[in-house]
């Protein structure tokens, strides 16, 4: 399980052909640079004309959906590559597009967050009790080790950690 600590502002996006699809942004300025630049693309089409959606408002269910908390820092460590096997969602092979978008959040995780590996909960806990640097962060983590973070009100996210992106 690869689990990332880092608040992150989450945005129902919409191209010029009208295509929605979500997108995780540092902050609103960070959308508004990246999307001014042309560097946000939609994941059907390809286009690059992208605003932010109407969106219903999210409610927290600090329990049961942790979310992200801690604003990221850039990198110092890459994370190991993962193994190399096929990507399946549930209903088969991965679609292109969905491994593409993933593959994107990965490389925005692993520029932006430090990797602490299987000490991640440790970490976790530490940075929450205001002893290590407040920072993003990304490892691995046991199933026990992530419902022990959620109770002690530390919120992380669980990311799907495809290969990276060839090129």
């Amino acid at each position: 399980m690869r689990l990332a600590g880092g608040r992150m502002i989450h945005y129902q996006l919409r191209c010029g052909q009208g295509h929605e699809f979500d997108g995780w942004f540092k902050d609103s300025a960070a959308f508004d640079r990246q999307a001014a630049a042309k560097l946000v693309e939609c994941p059907d089409c390809g286009g690059k004309d992208i605003s932010r959606a109407l969106m219903a408002p999210s409610l927290s269910r600090r329990r049961q959906e942790p979310a992200p908390s801690p604003a990221p820092a850039p990198a110092s460590q890459s994370a190991p590559a993962a193994p190399s096997q096929p990507v399946v969602s549930a209903g088969g092979e991965m679609p292109d597009h969905l491994r593409a978008m993933l593959q994107r959040l990965r490389a925005e995780v692993e520029k932006n967050c430090d990797y602490v590996g299987p000490r991640f909960a440790e970490e976790a806990r530490s940075i929450h009790r205001g002893e290590s640097q407040r920072r993003g962060i990304y490892g691995e983590a046991t199933p026990e080790q992530a419902e022990g973070l959620a109770e002690d009100g530390i919120e992380v996210a669980r990311i799907p950690w495809v290969p990276r992106a060839e090129g």
